[in-house]
């Protein structure tokens, strides 16, 4: 069996490939990084280094890399061949993916089994949006082509933190990850992942996820910076921190209730596991990474005003969600393009403009006017008009 993984980053070794290689997959990693795909093929092995509690290594073998920039045409080949396609490259460079796998599923035979595509990106419905970029990239061959192909939606979680000087292509991860897969597209015959959790319904995972793990570290990080504190398990330290990100999370755990009738016992035990991964002394992770592309962090339907609109489309709270967004808005990071055009479009936009061009809401929605506010109160501390 093979597996393409799009994406040879740290979350693509990390993750997705230590678990495709679990799974007794042959990994060929496809990326644009010149020097990273040279490092992979350089060693026969790396090693994934588990850190905190519980933690171990693991050694991962089988593996190669291709040049998708310099050689699209083996990249192609790769995924004409392979049994499994993954991505780990973010949400907004599926786009430059999708042609090489029309390219792949092109040369792909029709008596082929079905080629299975995942998108393991923090995004809700990511392998949709993969779908739906292959489809424009396939133009009038697309029905011929999706027809070759089974798509999953996936919610994975892993935090994989900066990593060390000089650790080559080995990575250092926490012990704890979550990779669930929606079963239907499957049709009862599922791809051997181990580790994996295949379910009915996935919405309900996709959305505890990005509304926990994704809202509140983020959360750590946005006040944690504004703090002045560089580490977020330092951050979570803070007693006065520790609370907004824990007021963020009650609020987006009510959401859940409200909205997938989620047992609230189990989603108190959800929530404290979550902060004790944060406080993970051993992870090195800072709130400038975690912070950066504050832009996309305050969209409509990613961590933040994601949960405060369903929460106040429905009456609940969602003051502290707002209090995060806040803090977004103080994140500054001279190496962060969003980071610096944010501050920017603070200085020079109008905030109601601002607002519903940043964050997708419209004046008439119930949450509008306090997240104009802040977005107000920002532009009056920049001393800007």
């Amino acid at each position: 069996m093979k597996a393409v993984q799009f994406g040879a980053g740290n979350i693509g070794r990390g993750f997705v490939g230590l678990l495709l290689h679990e799974g007794g997959y042959e990994i060929v990693f496809s990326d644009v990084a010149d020097a990273l795909v040279d490092a992979i093929n350089d060693v026969s092995e790396y090693t994934v280094h588990e850190v905190g509690p519980g933690g171990v290594d693991h050694t991962v073998t089988g593996f190669r890399a291709v040049n998708s920039r310099i050689d699209p045409d083996a990249a192609a080949h790769e995924v004409a061949t392979a049994d499994v396609v993954t991505c780990a490259v973010g949400p907004t460079v599926l786009r430059f993916v999708a042609p090489t796998i029309v390219a792949g599923l092109t040369r792909r035979s029709p008596d082929a089994a079905p080629l299975v595509i995942m998108a393991c990106e923090n995004a809700i419905g990511a392998t949709d949006l993969l779908r739906v970029e292959i489809e424009n990239a396939a133009g009038t061959d697309a029905p011929e082509l999706l027809a070759r192909a089974v798509f999953a939606n996936t919610a994975v979680d892993r935090i994989v933190p900066a990593q060390p000087e000089g650790a080559g292509v080995d990575v250092t991860v926490e012990p704890y990850f979550e990779w669930t897969i929606e079963s239907g597209p499957f049709g009862g015959t599922l791809p051997n992942i181990p580790g994996a959790h295949f379910v009915d319904d996935l919405a309900p995972y996709i959305e505890r996820k990005l509304f926990t793990v994704n809202t509140g570290h983020a959360a750590a990080a946005y006040f944690g910076a504004r703090a002045g504190i560089e580490r977020i398990s330092d951050a979570l330290a803070d007693p006065q921190i520790a609370a907004h990100v824990t007021a963020a999370l009650e609020e987006t755990s009510a959401v859940l209730v409200a909205a997938h009738g989620l047992a609230p016992a189990d989603l108190a035990e959800y929530r404290a596991t979550i902060l004790d991964r944060f406080r993970n002394p051993a992870l090195v992770d800072t709130v400038q990474r975690v912070g950066r592309q504050p832009m996309r962090k305050i969209s409509r339907h990613e961590r933040f005003i994601g949960p405060a609109a369903i929460a106040a489309e429905r009456g609940l709270s969602s003051d502290a969600l707002v209090a995060a967004v806040a803090a977004a808005l103080d994140f500054e990071d001279a190496d962060d393009t969003q980071a610096v055009e944010l501050q920017q479009l603070l200085r020079t936009e109008q905030a109601q403009t601002l607002t519903t061009r940043l964050t997708g809401l419209e004046p008439e929605h119930p949450l509008f006017s306090a997240v104009e506010a802040v977005f107000a109160a920002r532009k009056q501390a920049l001393g800007a008009a």
